[in-house]
């Protein structure tokens, strides 16, 4: 009789043991989600407070007429459609040519 009393209670304390154990790690990877969670939750709620911050802050009628005032219509020129790019190759094409006539226009300087 004592020998089934030890044996049921070393099941018991096994099972118990074990489902513990399942229950730490199942909790553990649920807290790692959370707090990945809460951390993607407060850059984006940080995000948000910029943005409305530096939306407030730029269309305010006062920081437009000072924006105006200071930076004034002359300084603007309209943009040439060549210097418009329709793709990033496009820009280092270009980009070579003009290192290319660089450096011919610095041997020419050099030899005269």
């Amino acid at each position: 009789m004592s020998k089934i009393k030890i044996l049921l209670s070393g099941a018991i304390f096994f099972v118990l043991l074990i489902a513990t154990s399942i229950i730490k790690n199942q909790t553990r990877v649920i807290e790692k989600k959370l707090n990945l969670l809460s951390s993607q939750i407060l850059l984006k709620e940080k995000d948000i407070n910029e943005s409305q911050l530096d939306f407030f802050f730029l269309t305010s009628p006062s920081q437009i007429e000072k924006k105006i005032k200071n930076l004034g219509h002359n300084h603007y020129l309209p943009i040439k459609k060549s210097n418009i790019f329709l793709s990033l190759s496009n820009f280092k094409n270009i980009q070579k040519k003009i290192s290319i006539l660089d450096k011919q226009n610095e041997k020419k300087t050099k030899k005269n």
